[in-house]
């Protein structure tokens, strides 16, 4: 395993708070500075294809996954992540084999993961202490294996946005115009359907399944009424997505607020949309 004692060691020296010499809040910090740019990239897609019920599925999915890890005694985050791609990846091929709209085809893998999962629960009520753990998410508790694995999944993820962006802007715009220009666009739906789901289940993990959406949707939206171009879009959501990480965990870690990690990420993610639609009403006005 890759020693990553230097890397906390100099986050604890960077950030000279006294919060931030914990190594566990040194590796949330590393955790969500990797995680919020790849939600907030992923947002600005989902907004694009208008697909924000897609990340709740895959996120409710977890449920069902855990369930499936526990029982067949396999490891339980990989066993999330399998039958999370599964989910995105079948949501996909049933999308662009038959004539439902794409809600339709989301809702359908929604309402069938959230049954399995309660089923299984149902069965085994040992189960139930687990689930809550994933209902709310911690940040604090991610292990080092977990953000090597992170670092892995941003790189990817950073190589295919800098490929596709603008392929993926085309498609969410016009597939059938996207597709008679040569762009392979069943390729990009599969690719960015694998990737969404895996950061929703990683997103499960920090900020629990009630505020994954919130993770993907508010700094792309709070991104779109700042920005005047799609690229613009793309960073503005990047930066309020890190902004917001960053201020969420330390403004949990005071002794006046001790609030929950995630939610607090969300509600810094919010308040940059409050700020963002300021503009627009004054003009209004």
């Amino acid at each position: 395993m890759i020693d990553l004692s230097w890397l906390y060691d100099l986050v604890g020296r960077a950030v000279p708070l006294e919060c931030m010499q914990q190594r566990f809040m040194q590796q949330a910090l590393i955790a969500l500075v990797l995680l919020a740019p790849m939600a907030a990239a992923l947002g600005v897609q989902v907004i694009n294809f208008r697909m924000a019920f897609f990340s709740d599925a895959i996120s409710h999915s977890a449920f069902a996954g855990l369930a499936l890890g526990l029982i067949l005694s396999l490891d339980v985050r990989l066993a999330m992540v399998g039958f999370a791609v599964l989910i995105g990846l079948g949501i996909i091929a049933v999308g662009r084999r038959t004539s439902l709209s794409m809600d339709a085809v989301i809702g359908v893998f929604f309402s069938a993961a959230i049954a399995f999962g309660l089923a299984i629960v149902k069965r085994e009520p040992s189960l139930s202490r687990d689930i809550q753990k994933y209902l709310f998410g911690d940040i604090l508790t991610i292990s080092d294996v977990e953000i090597v694995s992170l670092a892995g999944l941003f790189l990817v993820l950073m190589v295919f946005q800098a490929v596709g962006y603008n392929r993926m802007l085309y498609v969410g715009l016009n597939a059938a115009l996207a597709a008679a220009h040569r762009i392979r666009t069943r390729i990009y739906q599969y690719i960015f359907a694998a990737l969404l789901s895996v950061v929703a289940i990683f997103s499960v993990w920090t900020v629990g399944v009630f505020l994954v959406t919130a993770m993907l949707v508010v700094p792309a939206a709070a991104g779109r009424n700042f920005a005047r171009s799609a690229g613009g879009m793309f960073w503005w959501a990047l930066l309020i997505a890190v902004s917001s990480a960053v201020a969420g965990l330390l403004i949990s870690a005071q002794p006046w607020a001790r609030t929950a990690t995630g939610a607090t990420v969300v509600l810094c993610a919010t308040a940059w949309f409050v700020i963002s639609l300021l503009p627009r009403l004054w003009r209004r006005s």
